[in-house]
C-alpha cells in the first residue's frame, strides 16, 4: 500500500478500478485546515488525465508495472513497431503510447516498455541519448553574452536550445527526462 503523501512522478496506484500513474503532483499546507495533496494523474488503460486531491493519509494498492527493452524497428505512419528482443515479436503502437520517447529514440536503438498484465502501454526513452544536429544557425562571433543560446533541429526532429558553438553535424548528449542540452560528443 502506498499513501498519498508518498506520491512522486511515474509512481503508478490502483483507483477506482484502474490504474493511474501521477504526472505531478503537490503537498498543499495551507495556514488553516488540514494538508492536502494535489495530484495530476493519468489512466495508464485509456490514457485519460485529471487532477485529483487527496488527504495525505489516503492509501491505495500499488500497481505492478512490468517493463521490458525492446528495440524500435520503423514506423509505417500510424503505428510504431517495437520488437521484443528474446522472442522476435513486433509489437505495434499508437502515437499516444510513444509520444514522449519517439523524440530521442532513432531507429534500431532499444527503449524500455511498460506493461501492465501483460500489455504494453507505454515506451519510454533511455535517460541519456547521442544524437546528431542536422540543422542550426552558425553562430555569431562576438555573440558571446553569457548563457546564449539557439534553437537546433536534431535527427530524430526533435528542436532544442543549444549553446552558441554548437554546429550542424556535432553529435549532442541530451537528457530526455528534461530534453535539455548536456554536453557535445
Amino acid at each position: 500500500m502506498i499513501s498519498a503523501g508518498d506520491f512522486r512522478k511515474g509512481l503508478t496506484f490502483e483507483l477506482d478500478g484502474d490504474v493511474f500513474e501521477v504526472i505531478d503532483f503537490q503537498h498543499v499546507k495551507p495556514g488553516k485546515g488540514a494538508a492536502f495533496v494535489r495530484a495530476k494523474i493519468k489512466s495508464v488503460i485509456n490514457g485519460g488525465t485529471k487532477e485529483q486531491t487527496f488527504s495525505p493519509t489516503d492509501r491505495f494498492a500499488r500497481a505492478n508495472i512490468d517493463t521490458k527493452e525492446m528495440q524500435y524497428l520503423y514506423n509505417d505512419g500510424s503505428l510504431y513497431y517495437f520488437m521484443d528482443n528474446d522472442t522476435y515479436e513486433q509489437i505495434p503502437f499508437e502515437y499516444e503510447a510513444v509520444e514522449e520517447a519517439i523524440k530521442y529514440v532513432k531507429e534500431n536503438e532499444t527503449a524500455t516498455v511498460r506493461m501492465l498484465q501483460g500489455k504494453p502501454f507505454q515506451v519510454v526513452a533511455p535517460n541519456f541519448v547521442e544524437l546528431e544536429v542536422t540543422e542550426t544557425e552558425p553562430g555569431v562571433k562576438g555573440d558571446t553574452a553569457s548563457g546564449a543560446t539557439k534553437p537546433a533541429t536534431l535527427e530524430t526532429g526533435v528542436v532544442l536550445n543549444v549553446p552558441l558553438f554548437v554546429n550542424t553535424g556535432d553529435v549532442l548528449r541530451v537528457d530526455t527526462r528534461t530534453g535539455e542540452y548536456m554536453s557535445r560528443i
